[in-house]
């Protein structure tokens, strides 16, 4: 994924369209939690002119990682799309996004994918088949895993007494 300003002119207010399948191992070794990288899809675009090259693409792959709570292994999908932006030498360009400046005179979008796939990975994973022989216990002695979904509607029953104790009150108000 390196192109030199020579080859990128080439394109220049033309269609330069970006089809690869990339290995992107070495994150491995700056995010030590990642056990596994699947080869990366990138498809996309180039928008080349005198000032500046502009590169839509996405990324799509996945990454392997531990479960939070049992360390199992989860397959987190990555499906990233981005517009990068690399600015040619001497070249001033004022904008809000986050911009580039090419050193040399080669255009390397390794390190952006690298930064971009590190920034994918979350603080924490939960291994989503509690049936695997490796998950962890749904519950044990006097506990359980508690979901949200069934725990809005459900009256904690020391308070029941005092749900009846309204109702009585509003029905004996109304009469």
């Amino acid at each position: 994924m390196k192109w030199t300003l020579s080859q990128l002119q080439k394109y220049r207010n033309k269609d330069f369209q970006i089809d690869e399948i990339i290995r992107v191992d070495e994150i491995k070794e700056i995010d030590q939690t990642i056990r596994e990288v699947s080869p990366m899809h990138i498809t996309g675009r180039g928008d080349i002119d005198s000032t500046k090259v502009t590169f839509h693409f996405k990324i799509e792959g996945h990454l392997v990682l531990p479960c939070s709570r049992t360390l199992v292994d989860v397959k987190l999908p990555i499906n990233v799309e981005t517009t990068e932006t690399f600015l040619l030498q001497g070249s001033e360009y004022v904008t809000e996004e986050e911009v580039y400046q090419v050193k040399g005179d080669i255009v390397d979008l390794m390190p952006v994918i690298r930064e971009i796939l590190l920034l994918e990975v979350p603080l924490q994973v939960f291994c989503e088949d509690v049936n695997h022989e490796d998950a962890a216990p749904q519950s044990g002695k006097d506990w359980e895993v508690i979901h949200e979904e069934g725990q809005s509607k459900k009256i904690d029953p020391r308070l029941a007494g005092l749900a009846k104790f309204f109702d009585e009150k509003n029905s004996s108000s109304e009469s």
